[in-house]
């Protein structure tokens, strides 16, 4: 059995510490025992980004994406985006990037130097809340993959994402016909009556975490703005 190897470990602000590990060919981030993301279960992430892009009608969409991770999703966002199109990360743990650059740079590629690309070291809500004030423009889309999912806390606060508030605040920073669309490990039935009280309308999709119809399930919300 091949041994696991950390390289290097993170302090996530507000409490809990993030360990970059090494198994094999594969890379893995963890949270305490919790796996939060590896490359071998990268599928669902990717269409989070894919499956969003493509019901956008803005022929500059502007995207937000909450949470770099592995840069999955962000890198997914950017194949998939016109040439004029534009995508945004809110991003809180530094040696996030750190790694990008570094262990995981076989994996990240050229993509931080695309000039269509942006990281901005704060909470997505810091983001959120600009665009709905006018200091940034609204988005055309919104991604959340921070948590595990409304019931999949990883930070301390990012429960105010999925209250109504927060969902209140997300719509209001949308362009309209925008998508607001949140990837979690697990269905929640009354998040998606949740998202729908607050005037979205809803579709729920369940996607396997390998593109080869294996690994577990994970569920996608995209809640679009009317």
């Amino acid at each position: 059995m091949l041994p696991r190897e950390t390289l290097a470990t993170a302090d996530i602000p507000g409490g809990g510490t993030l360990t970059l590990i090494r198994h094999g060919r594969d890379h893995i981030i963890m949270l305490g025992r919790d796996e939060l993301m590896g490359t071998r279960m990268q599928f669902s992430e990717e269409q989070l980004a894919e499956l969003t892009v493509a019901r956008l009608t803005a022929p500059r969409p502007r995207v937000l994406i909450g949470g770099y991770g592995m840069g999955f999703t962000y890198r997914a966002t950017l194949s998939a985006l016109p040439p004029e199109g534009r995508a945004v990360v809110a991003e809180v743990v530094p040696e996030i990037l750190e790694w990008a650059g570094g262990p995981l740079a076989h994996l990240t590629g050229d993509s931080l130097a695309d000039p269509r690309g942006e990281v901005v070291l704060c909470d997505v809500a810091a983001l959120i809340d600009d665009a709905i004030d006018g200091t940034w423009p609204r988005f055309d889309a919104i991604l959340m993959d921070v948590d595990n999912g409304p019931d999949g806390i990883v930070r301390d606060g990012n429960e105010r994402l999925y209250t109504r508030t927060g969902l209140a605040k997300a719509r209001d920073a949308l362009n309209p016909g925008g998508v607001l669309a949140i990837w979690s490990a697990a269905p929640d039935h009354v998040f998606t009556r949740r998202l729908k009280d607050t005037g979205f309308e809803v579709e729920e999709r369940t996607v396997r975490a390998r593109p080869n119809n294996k690994g577990p399930r994970h569920t996608i919300w995209f809640a679009q703005k009317r």
